[in-house]
């Protein structure tokens, strides 16, 4: 019995051993490289080392043309006639979790691994999930026979896939690496663009790139790391060049190449060239007055920001007489929105503090003469406007703002309703008459960035359309508003052209990176000039993004959308990730996002992503519901939707469903913890936990709080920011919840998350603090935001996968 007991273990060792190991049979491989020994005029070199073999498999070759190998099987491997040989073999290893192992090679004397293009021993690989490739270098000799084997050993093989194939997973650094848009402009007369990039290299390096294209045959006429940009009323871009005695605008003309001089030695600083091509406008900041760093008073609340005290005002450069004045004077923050077409005229804003009544800070909207320096008021201490252009005859303003501009005129509500104030609409105001209308009080979308067009006289703008950011015009005269139906659903910018009806933009989609494209107003054909987003995912392998919506409880729409894993099987069961903002905008479909949800798909999830009440972009009341609720009804939206989503969804692990946000969203991550136990566990990155703290600390907590609590206050209603806040709910967290931060968050104080973590340690409950050392609200530097997104895909692993390999591996267990 013994006898047959310890065959039995052997047995079962030699399985876990085999299970351990995972055979390489395919590589790809490209043809061998011929290589000779040197001729050797001494028997060492300088370093008094002796030849060997070994250093011919220093011959540089490079490593980037492996994918445009042939696969062979193991035993076909190539082999080559010449004395010695450089091979090259590789295959991929695709790891949707975190894993660890040993890549074993035998039956070659002279080799070398890399992983990912670096070289390695071989003998401690640590692997993010990605798609790796692995590349054997090794020397053949004409009299050895090569007999290869390639293993790797791991504990954990049904984690990952060995193949050939050149597709791959996509990832953060599919996110953050690469060449992006960042603007694009059209010359006035249609014919030419120029398209602005921003390369981001591996390791965070940027490269700003500037290109020049002619509309009609695509050809770039220019190209450069200088800033380009449009004269106002020619197609002549200019640059700005150090030159003898200071900066030059040097002029450049596309159609023949040449090149003069605009302005010489203009004075630093700022500035825009005036539609009429005569003066230069200068905004210069003016630093306020100082107080001792040792100990200093605080004037009011946003005295804490490090140059509150500085004042921006405006200066007119004469570019014929080359004279800079002043245009205008004092202590108070003045900044241009727009000048007349033929130049005369500037419309200024000013601003102004008011703390004992909402809104805090009002608003003024002046239009300046520059002849005779004569200032007409068109909006006074309004604090619910915020930008505004001319009409190309400069008789009428289009002025964006909130619902409760001019004294409510847009508003849309039933009585007693208070609206969002980050719900744009648009107003146009007669300069005469002073008169103003409503435009957009019907009309669901917020309005976003606006251009008054010169050539057909409509509108152009932007606006938050659900989590679309869609493209509209107007017709002033009507008030008609049209759809533009353009090619992307999130339009991150456009040009119009002075002097014909075209324009440029670029956006991308819920599955696809940036894209430009030529607009005909008058046609609505979209024509595409460059496609940034096959160059992103070439060779990538992305899951299906799909809409889904829901009626809640109370009867609304809930709208929403859901991300697959790319090699998705509805037989089988997948955890799933929820996201949302739960704030005052919606969680919009960028493709890279702060949470890239594809990289998430890519994993092994499905990812959900919804906008619960009190979302712009749905209309007023909808927005609205975000004013005084302090999460109360947004929280049951998610609840209500991931219930739904997994009940209509069967391949959906109900036991394993995490959730994340951020800022707001990170209240709300806390908050949902207090009212529901399905999530396995839950993230939040820079959330609120006490609204009263976060009110009184944050740089702008009070003025937030005049959009979220509007015309209520802490000493006013305890029910609002005591009891709607998580610190003071803690007992009822059941779930394992990671606290996110930056430790110099400005707006959200890093405090709001330890005060909270503190609650839940002391509690006893599961919880993780993580800090990220000299970030503020957003994670941007580099190398932090990969550790940062690291964290919280170990985080998720440890949770909603059983897997804490990855989260241990970062945060090793420490007895303290």
């Amino acid at each position: 019995m013994r006898k047959n007991f310890l065959t039995c273990l052997a047995l079962l060792m030699a399985t876990v051993l085999f299970a351990k190991k995972v055979e390489i049979t395919k590589f790809r491989c490209v043809t061998p490289i011929e290589v000779i020994r040197p001729f050797m005029i001494d028997s060492v070199n300088a370093g008094q080392k002796a030849f060997s073999d070994e250093m011919l498999l220093d011959s540089y070759t490079s490593l980037a043309n492996i994918s445009a190998g042939t696969e062979y099987d193991i035993t076909g491997i190539p082999k080559s006639s010449a004395d010695y040989s450089i091979n090259l073999i590789s295959f991929n290893m695709e790891n949707r979790d975190f894993v660890k192992g040993k890549l074993s090679v035998k039956g070659l004397k002279n080799y070398r691994i890399y992983v990912d293009g670096k070289k390695s021993d071989g003998k401690e690989i640590a692997l993010e999930p990605a798609t790796h490739t692995f590349v054997i270098k090794y020397l053949s000799k004409k009299s050895v026979a090569d007999s290869l084997s390639v293993d790797f050993d791991t504990d954990n093989p049904e984690d990952i896939i060995i193949g050939t194939s050149v597709k791959r997973m996509y990832t953060i650094n599919s996110v953050v690496d690469g060449k992006r848009v960042s603007s694009v402009s059209i010359s006035p007369s249609g014919k030419y663009i120029i398209i602005s990039y921003l390369n981001t290299l591996e390791g965070g390096t940027l490269q700003r790139r500037f290109i020049a294209k002619e509309v009609a045959s695509g050809k770039i006429i220019s190209q450069g790391s200088e800033e380009m940009i449009w004269m106002p009323s020619s197609d002549i871009y200019y640059t700005l060049r150090k030159g003898d005695n200071g900066r030059d605008i040097v002029a450049f003309n596309p159609q023949n190449g040449s090149e003069k001089i605009f302005a010489y030695a203009i004075p630093e600083g700022r500035f825009q060239i005036s539609p009429n091509e005569e003066y230069l406008l200068y905004s210069i900041e003016q630093e306020g007055p100082k107080e001792k760093k040792e100990i200093y008073q605080v004037l009011e609340p946003d005295d804490r920001q490090p140059g509150w005290r500085n004042r921006n005002s405006l200066f007119k450069y004469d570019i014929k007489s080359r004279i800079m004045q002043p245009l205008t004077y004092g202590y108070r923050n003045v900044w241009a929105s727009d000048i007349s077409k033929d130049g005369r005229y500037i419309l200024l804003m000013m601003s102004k503090a008011r703390l004992t009544k909402r809104p805090t800070t009002l608003f003024s909207l002046l239009r300046l003469d520059t002849r005779n320096m004569k200032v007409d008021t068109l909006v006074e201490d309004d604090g619910f406007i915020s930008n505004a252009c001319f009409s190309p005859d400069g008789k009428s303003v289009a002025i964006t703002g909130s619902p409760e501009a001019f004294a409510g005129i847009g508003k849309n509500l039933p009585e007693g309703k208070i609206p969002n104030m980050f719900d744009m609409q648009l107003y146009i105001m007669d300069i005469a008459s002073k008169s103003v209308r409503a435009m957009t009080k019907e009309f669901n979308p917020s309005v976003g960035n606006i251009s008054w067009s010169t050539k057909d006289g409509k509108i152009y703008f932007t606006a938050e359309n659900r989590d679309y950011i869609s493209m509209y015009s107007m017709t002033p005269v009507t008030g008609k508003i049209d759809a533009l139906n353009l090619n992307e659903e999130i339009i991150k910018s456009f040009s119009l052209a002075d002097k014909a009806n075209m324009a440029v933009y670029f956006g991308q989609s819920a599955s696809n990176s940036d894209r430009v494209y030529l607009y005909d107003c008058k046609s609505g054909k979209s024509t595409l000039m460059d496609d940034i987003s096959r160059e992103i995912l070439d060779g990538i392998k992305l899951g299906e993004c799909h809409n889904w919506n829901f009626v809640n409880s109370r009867g609304d729409t809930i709208y929403g959308r859901y991300y697959l894993p790319p090699s998705f099987d509805k037989k089988k069961s997948y955890p799933m990730i929820v996201n949302y903002y739960g704030g005052c905008s919606p969680t919009s479909r960028n493709f890279e996002s702060r949470y890239p949800h594809h990289a998430y798909a890519a994993m092994g999830y499905v990812v959900y992503v919804l906008q619960p009440s009190g979302a712009t972009g749905f209309g007023q009341e909808f927005s609205s519901r975000h004013v005084n609720t302090a999460g109360e009804g947004v929280a049951d939206d998610i609840i209500e939707g991931t219930k739904q989503f997994v009940k209509e969804h069967s391949y959906v692990d109900s036991k394993k469903i995490g959730c994340i946000g951020a800022s707001y969203g990170g209240f709300m991550t806390q908050y949902l913890q207090t009212k529901t136990d399905i999530f396995a566990c839950a993230i939040s990155h820079a959330g609120i936990s006490d609204h009263t703290s976060y009110w009184g600390e944050g740089y702008w907590g009070y003025s937030y709080s005049e959009v979220s609590m509007a015309n209520s206050y802490p000493w006013q209603d305890v029910d609002l920011y005591v009891k709607q806040s998580p610190l003071y709910n803690a007992e009822k967290i059941n779930t394992p919840i990671l606290f996110l931060h930056g430790d110099v968050d400005k707006n959200v104080p890093v405090g709001e998350s330890i005060q909270m973590f503190t609650a839940l340690k002391l509690l006893g409950k599961e919880t993780a603090m993580v800090l990220v050392n000299g970030q503020d609200h957003h994670i941007t530097e580099y190398n932090k935001r990969l550790m940062w997104q690291n964290t919280i895909y170990a985080w998720f692993a440890k949770w909603l996968k059983d897997k804490p390999l990855w989260w241990n591996e970062i945060y090793s267990p420490k007895k303290l």
